[in-house]
């Protein structure tokens, strides 16, 4: 009878967990969807000018400039590079799955990856598609942490599919405003690759534009005086706009024609 009676109690514990756990799942994926929408223009185009400065651990910085331009609801984006002058007109125009690297010096087209390094920075060609967590990601934990002076929950996240960049990641949502604050990028087998900070934001209309972000990428690092220092790229977003931007920006033929002005 007491054996009987310890069973049932773990037998209800067991269920309990696992009613806990199932609806903790369903809220962290709800927080998921509630991330995509704040940064997502689904009823407009998205327009600004990035400024990308890679600093090499050690060593000296490189500074990019490029005009962006996104349309989320057809899943198209388009950057033109405008410095420096050596890069100048290089382009890179998604429409779908597909991504192409125009090269002005030979007025040709190359498919490349979102996994690809963006201009030979930390930063990855992806990092400009439109957030797609709730997707792209599973969460499978979840606990509670104060991030300077942010109150977040840390989700830990499982890719779904093998089109991202990085197959795992923890990402830092603030609580009052459903904002991604941080995130660590692993590979499969839990190495962690690149963090990313987000310490600001800009509204553009009712949704969000980082206005800055801060990349470590711990593949590239230095021992300096005793101290590691990892490659930095920090990229500074300016001039935000939801401006209707024309159908023919988002063609190879633009490309080619803004080169030729």
């Amino acid at each position: 009878m007491v054996i009987k009676k310890y069973f049932m109690i773990l037998l209800y514990f067991f269920l309990a967990s696992g009613i806990l756990c199932a609806e903790s799942s369903e809220e962290y994926k709800k927080l998921l969807k509630k991330v995509d929408a704040n940064v997502t223009f689904d009823k407009s185009d998205l327009s600004a000018e990035y400024t990308i400065v890679k600093r090499d651990p050690g060593g000296s910085a490189s500074t990019t400039v490029a005009a962006m331009f996104r349309r989320d609801k057809a899943d198209q984006f388009l950057i033109l590079v405008l410095e420096p002058v050596s890069d100048k007109g290089k382009g890179y125009l998604k429409i779908g799955d597909n991504l192409w690297l125009y090269d002005p010096v030979g007025r040709s087209f190359t498919f490349t990856s979102a996994r690809e390094r963006f201009q030979n920075s930390s930063a990855r060609n992806s990092d400009f598609n439109r957030s797609n967590f709730s997707n792209d990601y599973r969460p499978v934990s979840g606990r509670r942490e104060k991030l300077g002076r942010f109150d977040c929950t840390v989700l830990e996240l499982e890719a779904t599919n093998t089109s991202v960049s990085f197959p795992k990641m923890i990402i830092w949502v603030s609580d009052n405003d459903n904002l991604v604050r941080k995130i660590e990028d692993y590979s499969l087998s839990g190495q962690l690759m690149r963090t990313t900070a987000v310490p600001s934001y800009q509204k553009v209309g009712n949704l969000w534009v980082p206005q800055a972000l801060v990349i470590l990428d711990h593949l590239n690092s230095k021992v300096i005086s005793g101290k590691t220092e990892y490659e930095r790229t920090t990229i500074t977003i300016k001039n935000p706009s939801v401006a209707e931007i024309p159908d023919s920006v988002y063609t190879k033929e633009y490309l080619e024609k803004v080169n030729t002005r």
